[in-house]
């Protein structure tokens, strides 16, 4: 089923991304990639979420890292093709906008964790915590494009208070 997901994604992207400019979104895009590899990288022995494979490709997904991965290659790419290429330029626009790609990543997060048994959360972790999460990260993913440095601070803020908010023992480091 993640396979059927990262393709809509692919295929939204096909129609709606900006492609030509897919050279100003790369820092983005490579941005978001890398806070999810620092996210998977910290909390290693301590998960928020993890994804599982129920239905089609079981023997090609066979775990999370490998589903995230392939989540970052596709779903992340499309979702900033979109999301920054399409960005509007009024303000009440930009924050119906926004609010669209928050709304549509926890919805596909909720089918996937009540329906699908795609995800599962640990440790804490809830739809609330994941609405006050891309409420965070959609503006970031905007305010990186504008502002790189700043988003960079903020987002190590944001995960330290993450790490505070769940009390993840520092010995789960390696």
């Amino acid at each position: 089923m993640h396979i059927v997901f990262n393709a809509l994604f692919l295929l939204a992207a096909i129609k709606w991304g900006d492609w030509k400019r897919w050279k100003v979104y790369y820092p983005t895009i490579l941005f978001l990639i890398s806070i999810d590899s620092i996210k998977n990288f910290l909390l290693y022995n301590h998960m928020m979420w993890t994804y599982q494979e129920v239905f089609f490709g079981k023997a090609l997904l066979q775990n999370h890292t490998v589903i995230n991965l392939m989540i970052m290659v596709v779903v992340y790419p499309a979702t900033i093709l979109i999301y920054l290429g399409r960005f509007p330029k009024e303000t009440w626009k930009q924050i119906r906008w926004i609010s669209i790609w928050i709304s549509v990543y926890w919805i596909v997060e909720y089918i996937n964790l009540k329906y699908l048994d795609l995800i599962n959360h640990h440790n804490g972790w809830n739809m609330w915590w994941s609405l006050l999460f891309l409420s965070v990260m959609f503006p970031m993913l905007r305010l990186h494009h504008k502002n790189p440095l700043l988003a960079w601070v903020l987002s190590v803020l944001f995960t330290v208070f993450l790490w505070n908010a769940f009390n993840v023992p520092i010995e789960i480091l390696k």
